[in-house]
């Protein structure tokens, strides 16, 4: 039985504050007495008040042991009306201790009742307990106890407003670190994702990230993609916003784009990210009104997510670089070995890796310019990119392309009809042929096997005359094995000065007299064995030796004809093979000069012979060099003329003395197919005003045949074979002084 001043007064002395718009959340307190009768009061005087623009929503306690049990299990209790007494003195205040030390329940807001003001706590219980409020219950009148409430809960609102903040801070910024640690913007997605429902406290559904550009997007454009999805829009992850079957959502991520802002709307919360010119939409479906704190906590989570997603997209565009061609976009050769051991794993039926090679691409770049290059890989790269959709492709070096696919698809015949059609360089239409080389995946086999296959299959291809295409075969391994260890004891006897020139001599037919010399380089082997030119002349070209080894020819016969001259044995001129390589060195002509100064010798002692496939491989640097040589009165023959790809065209233009009749045309005379090419020969390089040489003279037969033709000069084993530098100084001292008849 409560007594008169126990009882609440619920006469309003004073109005309450006017209240905000009504919503639908509520506030809990807690009535904890051990009487019935003021638990009654409570909710009668409480019935139908709005605080702080929420309804109350009461939970009763009976005992401080019944207020600890519902405080354990009941989130968000705003206030407690506790009385002090109950089952002992102190239990109310046992209570409150077990509240804020145990539970750690910091936020709710203690108001304490008493009917008897003698068992008030001392003020260090008070403040050690952080008890909001102390009334007996005589002075809570209705008015007073609305005003207290009010307090309390105003005070727990900002509570909560600082721990919410408190606790997003600490997600934002532990998240930081998660997002910032991830590779692709994919996983960057999910993680901002899956952050955000945490921070908001929002179900882990029906979210989406889009993207304005592309994830691998090198330049600003307006297509929007969406990297990252999650509930019923899984399935448009990847794709393009105008395909995602939800017109409402698109409709917003468009705004967001346009209006470059957040949207807060009923059923969604958007997130406009931007880091310098990158734009992305964090959207999440939810119908929760978020609070003022929770949209501010939105804001700052989306200006670091903004920070985090240019990074990542940085990061993303270094790892597309690390694994791709930039010039091509294709994939490069790191990714193209990942790709080739995934397929030795998976071994499907049919699958062939094969490795394409543009023949002369290096010509083509240096006569006609790096732009027009690399718009010819370009598009060579597009028309593969069509025509072999379903492979993997790859750029894998400056003239070289990687397949990966089914061996149908990219049959030899396929390929070369494919890359037979001209393609467009910007004003050019460039010819191009390729060499193939393929490898069979048969299972098992680590990705650096399967391409170092399909290289040694490439290269056999690039050394066998006449042929295009070949497919790996075991014996190759040991074929290029040898060819390797050739090369390596090339070099070795290359820097070891163990490599020689021999000398051929070139002899008139008007009157047999001695008008010229040939240099040959020679790798002598074992015993009496001398490598022959065609074996390691490529092999040098392929070690990168072949501009150091022709250097040091030209300078070799430069001191052998020094030599016979001081010796007064010195024919006319004396003549030099010259690669392309050489040619493509803007200063050979400014090294031969040098060269021929260093032995004080005449340029027109000096003939350069080059083959007519170098001419057409790059016409533009070979007339540059070769106008300047002659300019400068060195002699140019054309070697092994009608073996090639002649052009008359060329002819015309080029600073030219002679044409060399090749040794195939010469054996012609003999074998019954007649002197049809070597006469047309003759009578061309008369027309031009310029000198034959024929090679490979034999037979007497010949001889008189090609005086009959008109040649001017001969050279072979008829009148002598290739000899040291110190026999050929024996075999000119016992035949005179030149000019003189050769026997």
């Amino acid at each position: 039985m409560l007594l008169d001043d126990e009882i609440i007064d619920f006469v309003t002395d004073e109005a309450p504050p006017a209240e905000p718009p009504e919503n639908d959340e509520v506030w809990k307190l807690l009535i904890v007495d051990d009487d019935e009768e003021v638990h009654e009061a409570t909710l009668f005087a409480l019935q139908g008040i709005r605080l702080c623009g929420r309804r109350l929503q009461l939970i009763h306690a009976h005992s401080a042991a019944e207020a600890a049990a519902i405080m354990g299990h009941e989130a968000e209790i705003a206030v407690l009306l506790l009385d002090v007494v109950m089952e002992s003195p102190d239990a109310g205040l046992r209570l409150i201790k077990r509240i804020r030390q145990d539970l750690q329940r910091t936020e709710v807001r203690i108001v304490l009742r008493t009917g008897q003001p003698g068992q008030a706590p001392e003020l260090e219980v008070i403040r050690d307990y952080d008890i909001n409020d102390y009334k007996t219950k005589a002075e809570l009148t209705h008015t007073r106890l609305i005003t207290t409430l009010i307090a309390a809960i105003r005070s727990y609102e900002q509570l909560q407003a600082l721990n919410d903040n408190q606790r997003g801070l600490e997600i934002i910024v532990s998240g930081a670190a998660d997002l910032m640690q991830a590779a692709t913007l994919g996983a960057f997605a999910k993680q901002a994702l899956a952050q955000i429902t945490t921070l908001l406290r929002l179900p882990g559904d029906g979210l989406l990230c889009a993207e304005k550009g592309g994830p691998l997007a090198a330049a600003a454009s307006e297509e929007v993609y969406i990297v990252a999805a999650t509930g019923n829009l899984a399935t448009y992850s990847g794709r393009r916003l105008d395909q995602l079957g939800e017109p409402e959502i698109a409709a917003t991520l468009k705004e967001c784009i346009n209006r470059q802002r957040h949207s807060f709307g009923h059923h969604h919360i958007a997130l406009y990210l931007r880091e310098r010119n990158q734009e992305a939409i964090l959207f999440v479906r939810s119908n929760k009104v978020l609070t003022t704190v929770e949209r501010q906590l939105a804001e700052v989570f989306a200006a670091n997510v903004a920070t985090c997603f240019g990074n990542v997209r940085l990061v993303e565009r270094l790892n597309f670089i690390a694994y791709h061609d930039p010039l091509t976009g294709l994939a490069n050769r790191a990714r193209f070995l990942s790709d080739l051991g995934t397929a030795g794993v998976l071994a499907k039926p049919g699958q062939v890796v094969c490795l394409l090679d543009v023949i002369h691409f290096t010509d083509i770049n240096n006569a006609l310019g790096q732009e027009v290059g690399d718009r010819l890989l370009i598009a060579i790269a597009r028309r593969l990119s069509y025509a072999c959709r379903d492979c993997r492709l790859a750029h894998i070096g400056a003239d070289r392309f990687g397949l990966l696919g089914d061996e149908a698809q990219l049959a030899p015949e396929r390929m070369l009809a494919l890359m037979a059609e001209p393609f467009a360089a910007g004003e050019h239409q460039l010819q191009v042929d390729v060499n193939l080389g393929y490898c069979r995946i048969t299972g098992g086999e680590a990705g650096g096997t399967l391409f170092k296959h399909a290289d040694m299959a490439l290269t056999q291809a690039r050394l066998s005359p006449n042929v295009r295409h070949i497919h790996f075969a075991p014996d190759m391994e040991a074929q290029t094995h040898w060819r390797l260890d050739v090369i390596r004891r090339l070099r070795h006897d290359f820097q070891a000065g163990q490599l020689e020139v021999w000398y051929q001599p070139q002899v008139s037919l008007a009157d047999g007299s001695l008008v010229g010399l040939e240099a040959l380089a020679r790798w002598p082997g074992d015993g009496a064995f001398v490598h022959p030119p065609a074996v390691f002349i490529k092999l040098a070209e392929d070690a990168g030796l072949i501009v150091d080894i022709g250097a040091w020819v030209l300078e070799r016969s430069c001191d052998t004809y020094r030599s016979l001259l001081d010796a007064g044995h010195a024919p006319h001129h004396i003549a030099v093979n010259v690669s392309m390589p050489q040619f493509r060195q803007p200063d050979f002509p400014a090294r031969v000069m040098a060269t021929l100064a260093a032995h004080g010798m005449l340029a027109t002692a000096l003939e350069l012979e080059i083959t007519e496939s170098l001419l057409l491989d790059e016409p533009a640097v070979v007339l540059l060099n070769l106008e300047t040589l002659r300019q400068a009165g060195v002699l140019i023959s054309i070697d092994d003329f009608g073996t090639g790809y002649s052009s008359l065209s060329y002819l015309r233009q080029l600073p030219i003395d002679c044409l060399k009749i090749d040794r195939s045309f010469v054996v012609e005379i003999d074998n019954g197919k007649g002197d049809l090419f070597a006469q047309t020969i003759v009578e061309l390089a008369q027309k031009l005003g310029i000198e034959t040489v024929a090679e490979g003279v034999e037979t007497q037969a010949q001889v008189d045949r090609l005086r009959e033709l008109g040649c001017d000069t001969v050279q072979g084993f008829l009148y002598a074979y290739p000899m040291p530098a110190g026999e050929l100084a024996q075999w000119c001292a016992g035949r005179g002084v030149p000019g003189s008849m050769l026997n």
